[in-house]
C-alpha cells in the first residue's frame, strides 16, 4: 500500500493508460478522482469518475473546489488527458493545432495553478505530466502533438523549481511513454505495429500498466528525491 491515505487526481482517467493509473493507485491505497469527459468503462473500488474538461478554466476550478471539500486536499495530481489531430504541417488547420495544444498544454495549466500551491500549503505532493517519446524527437505528421508534448517537459522543469522554491517538497516529474497497446492503436495497422515494435530495443509494444507501474513510482515515496525528471518508458524506442 504505497499510497494508503493519499487523494490523487488522473486526468483522462476514464480509458487506456488513464484508466490503468487510476486502478493502480487504487490498488496502492489511494482513493482517486478519474476526470475525463467519458465515462469509466470499468469499476474499481475507491475511483470515483467525474465529468471534467481540461480545457474549460471554470471547470476546472470548480472541479479543484468540489473535491478539496470533498476529500480535503489533493496529494497526487497525474496530468495524462490528451488527444491527437495529426496532418502534415502544410495541411494542419488552425483548429487542428489550437485543439491539441489547449488539450495537452493549456489542459495541465488549468489545473497545476491550483493543485501546485495546494500542495505547497499541505506540505509536499507528487505532480506527474504524461508526455511523449514524440515529444523527445519529434514525429513526421505530429507537429502538433510533439510541440504539445515537448512543451509539458518544459512545464514539468518549471513546475518542479516553482514548487519546491520554498523548501517544501513537491515533486514534478513527467513521463514519457513509447507506442503503448491502447485504443488509438488499434486502428493502426498490424504491418505499422510490427514497425514500431522493430524500432524498440525490446522488440514490442508497451502495455499501460507498464506506465501505470512507472506512475505509482513517481507519486510514492520511493521517488522521494527525484522531481524534475522526463522518465522514458519506451522499450528503448527512437524515433
Amino acid at each position: 500500500m504505497k499510497l494508503e491515505g493519499k487523494v490523487a487526481v488522473v486526468t483522462g482517467g476514464a480509458k487506456g493508460i488513464g484508466a490503468e493509473i487510476a486502478k493502480a493507485f487504487a490498488l496502492e491505497g489511494a482513493k482517486v478522482i478519474a476526470a475525463d469527459m467519458g465515462t469509466p468503462a470499468y469499476e474499481q473500488e475507491n475511483v470515483f469518475p467525474y465529468t471534467l474538461n481540461v480545457t474549460d478554466t471554470v471547470g476546472c476550478k470548480a472541479f479543484y473546489d468540489e473535491i478539496i471539500e470533498k476529500f480535503g486536499h489533493i496529494d497526487i495530481l497525474v496530468n495524462n488527458a490528451g488527444i491527437t489531430k495529426d496532418s502534415m504541417t502544410r495541411k494542419m488547420t488552425d483548429d487542428q493545432w489550437d485543439a491539441v495544444l489547449n488539450v495537452n498544454l493549456k489542459g495541465l495549466f488549468n489545473l497545476v495553478r491550483y493543485v501546485g500551491p495546494q500542495m505547497e500549503e499541505i506540505g509536499g505532493g507528487s505532480i506527474i505530466n504524461i508526455s511523449s517519446v514524440v515529444g523527445l524527437f519529434g514525429n513526421i505528421g505530429q507537429a502538433n502533438y510533439a510541440a504539445s508534448k515537448a512543451g509539458v517537459i518544459g512545464l514539468t522543469m518549471t513546475w518542479a523549481k516553482e514548487f519546491a522554491r520554498k523548501g517544501v517538497p513537491v515533486r514534478v516529474n513527467a513521463i514519457a511513454p513509447g507506442y503503448v497497446m491502447t485504443d488509438i492503436l488499434k486502428t493502426v495497422p498490424q504491418e505499422l505495429l510490427d514497425q514500431f515494435a522493430q524500432m524498440t530495443m525490446l522488440k514490442r509494444l508497451g502495455c499501460p500498466i507498464e506506465i501505470a507501474k512507472a506512475a505509482v513510482f513517481l507519486a510514492s515515496s520511493d521517488s522521494s528525491y527525484i522531481t524534475g525528471h522526463t522518465l522514458n518508458v519506451t522499450g528503448g524506442m527512437r524515433l
